[in-house]
């Protein structure tokens, strides 16, 4: 029974310690945002649609605060509070309005300009800043949304039967594509068995090129790098061959011309030749008969 107390008080303290942890994180997280952010009121005097708790508070765009209370001041009047970073730069003159996320999205409010030099926001009786909308910029983003939204129904109303006739195709297809259900599943699983055969051939090119290890492609490429480097190498000696061949007979014919007869009678014969006999010499003449003196 000791050991099971003993169990229990450690149980106790872990969590009573993992509570308090928690605690410290969440207060000390709120009081650095409470630093942080600071309240201010948008007075609008006019209607504000589509503005609630939550919505965003943006400074030429980039989001400083949120939206944390929308009220009626008035039944023309609509007051918001929302909280704002303090290093966000609202003066005095800043521009104040309402900006939307498409046609349905939620409003949120819009702090636009407002010179360096000028003033702070002035405070309310009970010291938070107050700022009041444009009543001109309220009315023309509502006269844009009121525009819009009568460009759409003229769309609609004038392409009327086309968009009945868009639905009524819509229909007959889902119709037919529910009646071929069998049909279609078929169809993909041919594509499913095209695909798989694909793959399986990419993996195949995969192997023969070798990847990243080098495969039978490789292989081949690599032989016939080979045998057009031996082939090179043998015509080469080929042509080697060849020219001490023509060089040799080139030899012999200078040869030949400058000596015919050593084809005929060998190489003992003498490069001279032999000087022919002296021709006959014709018989002296008679003696003509002697004249008498």
């Amino acid at each position: 029974m000791e050991t099971r107390a003993n169990y229990v008080l450690i149980g106790a303290f872990t969590l009573a310690v993992i509570a308090a942890a928690v605690g410290f994180v969440l207060w000390f997280q709120s009081l650095h945002t409470t630093k942080a952010r600071s309240p201010i009121r948008i007075v609008f005097e006019g209607p504000a649609s589509g503005l609630r708790n939550g919505g965003s508070v943006n400074f030429n765009g980039i989001r400083i605060g949120e939206v944390i209370s929308v009220k009626l001041d008035n039944p023309r009047r609509v007051v918001a509070l929302a909280m704002v970073e303090n290093k966000a730069p609202i003066r005095k003159d800043t521009l104040v309005g309402l900006e939307f996320q498409g046609l349905t999205g939620v409003a949120a409010i819009s702090l636009k300009g407002g010179e360096e030099a000028a003033p702070s926001v002035p405070l309310d009786e009970d010291g938070i800043p107050v700022l009041t909308a444009d009543p001109n910029a309220l009315q023309d983003v509502t006269e844009a949304i009121r525009a819009t939204l009568q460009n759409v129904n003229r769309i609609v109303s004038d392409n009327q039967e086309s968009v009945k006739n868009s639905l009524r195709n819509l229909e007959t297809f889902t119709g037919a594509l529910a009646r071929n259900s069998e049909k279609i599943d078929n169809v993909m699983l041919k594509v499913d068995g095209v695909m798989g055969k694909a793959d399986s051939l990419m993996l195949g090119l995969n192997t023969i090129a070798g990847g990243d290890s080098g495969g039978e492609l490789s292989a081949m490429v690599k032989a016939i790098k080979d045998l057009a480097e031996d082939f090179d190498k043998r015509s080469g000696l080929l042509m080697a061959d060849g020219r001490r061949t023509l060089g040799d007979i080139s030899r012999a014919v200078n040869n030949l011309d400058r000596n015919p007869t050593r084809l005929l009678f060998g190489a003992g014969s003498s490069s001279t030749p032999a000087e022919p006999p002296p021709a006959a010499r014709p018989p002296a003449a008679a003696p003509g008969p002697r004249r008498a003196r």
